[in-house]
């Protein structure tokens, strides 16, 4: 192990001697810790991102540039066509095994009262099954629609991958072939303070946290995975996050879209339903797509309108992608491809006294990476709208919340089964709560070729 006066001149350089405080006072096993910590920060970087202010994008110069993106709209997915078309080139590149499935799922559950990975949680409203069962049982039943292997890559992070892979590895992997379930985790930033200064989460560790959904690409090729798709011959990467049971795993139809445009990234999103709503704005600018966040884009731009009165910046990202494998690996070989944002938030320290602190005002500034950041990057990109009754509905809050709550969220998963069985002939009660396994029927076609026309649902039922 290096000395402490060793580490005393290296953190001299940047101003981060308070790291020893506690030195003298702590164990040899934690001397290790802190020290191997210390020698892996990356302070000429940590020291770049505190003193570099966040690029100044001239938010209200760019909005005024913004227009809505190239877009597969609900029009053309309901165009019987055009939708075939798609569907049809979809289904072939999932049958010829060029697809395979990012899941990212590194979040916990706190915000839920649930002190565990987040993909954990128990979110079917008949069945009970976990946000992990209900997105991995869809890319297992869209790989068995066309006789194919979809391999599916899940991002964890360093509090939730011990539990995530035993949990997986208990649950046989919800059926996958366990060499077609690759865990990686992603990377973890220190955090400063509002001076620079690194913090102490306890007198022997430094406070971490990790470092964004775009921390997926840099893990992705640290872990191998990226090499493993490239050995298997993937093409097409679909991404998506576990907090959404509603997600369209790998549907053949986007997928298709993708294809036919030669687009490198493609985003689903949905209509925003409020000018202020709170979701990442696609726009393309200058002909790069691109997103601006609703924090950044001026309410006058928010409001804009066409002539009939629909909203001009419409479309609103749900952070589902499509990614051909060529784009990431080339973007994982360009450094500035995904940079680090600053997010100012409350994180707990250690003082100079040795006591711990829990801030009641932001303290600390914490870097992230996002994953939207590769869309400039991106030829031909192109966003693809879905109803958000069909995709999109994601878990993030507890009661009594006004949206996204365990309870919003069973209720969508019973509606949208409810309306797979009514298109299919079925006599649904309006009360009844109804939960389809994706392995009976992953989608309302597959379901109208399993049910007789007229059958009657009361109460709850779960089709398996």
């Amino acid at each position: 192990m290096v000395s402490k006066s060793q580490l005393q001149t290296q953190l001299e350089k940047y101003n981060q001697t308070h790291l020893l405080d506690f030195w003298d006072t702590i164990s040899s096993d934690q001397q290790h810790q802190l020290a191997d910590q210390i020698q892996s920060v990356q302070f000429e970087q940590i020291q770049d991102l505190y003193e570099q202010q966040d690029a100044d994008e001239h938010w209200a110069a760019l909005a005024e540039k913004a227009e809505v993106p190239p877009a597969i709209t609900l029009e053309d997915f309901r165009n019987p066509e055009l939708f075939a078309r798609a569907s049809k080139s979809g289904a072939e590149a999932i049958a010829s095994g060029k697809v395979a499935m990012i899941l990212t799922a590194g979040g916990q559950g706190s915000r839920l009262g649930f002190n565990h990975p987040k993909g954990m949680y128990e979110i079917g409203p008949v069945s009970g099954r976990s946000l992990y069962q209900i997105i991995m049982e869809k890319c297992l039943a869209r790989a068995h629609q066309f006789g194919s292997r979809i391999p599916i890559y899940i991002m964890t992070s360093p509090p939730t991958h011990d539990e995530s892979a035993a949990y997986l590895k208990d649950h046989d992997y919800f059926g996958f072939a366990e060499d077609d379930v690759k865990l990686f985790c992603q990377g973890t930033m220190p955090a400063v303070d509002l001076e620079g200064k690194l913090i102490l989460a306890n007198k022997h560790t430094l406070f971490t946290s990790p470092d964004g959904h775009g921390g997926m690409l840099a893990a992705f090729v640290k872990s191998g995975c990226l090499a493993d798709i490239m050995d298997r011959r993937i093409e097409h990467v679909f991404y998506g996050q576990v907090d959404n049971p509603l997600i369209q795993v790998c549907n053949p139809a986007l997928l298709g879209y993708h294809l036919q445009s030669g687009s490198e990234m493609t985003t689903q999103v949905v209509r925003k339903n409020d000018p202020l709503q709170k979701v990442g704005n696609l726009v393309s600018v200058n002909g790069k797509v691109q997103i601006i966040e609703y924090s950044d884009l001026p309410e006058t731009f928010a409001r804009q309108t066409n002539d009939d009165g629909s909203l001009k910046l419409w479309a609103g990202s749900i952070a589902v992608h499509v990614f051909t494998t060529d784009f990431l690996r080339r973007t994982s070989e360009q450094s500035d491809a995904l940079p680090f944002h600053r997010a100012n938030k409350k994180v707990p320290f250690v003082n100079r006294e040795g006591v711990l602190v829990q801030p009641s005002e932001n303290n600390a500034i914490k870097f992230e990476r996002f994953i939207f950041d590769l869309l400039p990057w991106a030829n031909n990109a192109i966003i693809c709208e879905v109803d958000p009754a069909e995709g999109f509905c994601a878990v993030k809050n507890s009661p009594p919340a006004p949206s996204e709550t365990p309870g919003h969220v069973k209720a969508a998963i019973s509606d949208l089964h409810k309306s797979w069985l009514k298109t299919a002939g079925a006599d649904v009660n309006e009360n009844a709560v109804v939960e389809i396994n994706p392995l009976f029927a992953v989608d309302s076609e597959e379901l109208a070729q399993k049910i007789k026309k007229g059958i009657r649902i009361e109460g709850e039922k779960y089709f398996v």
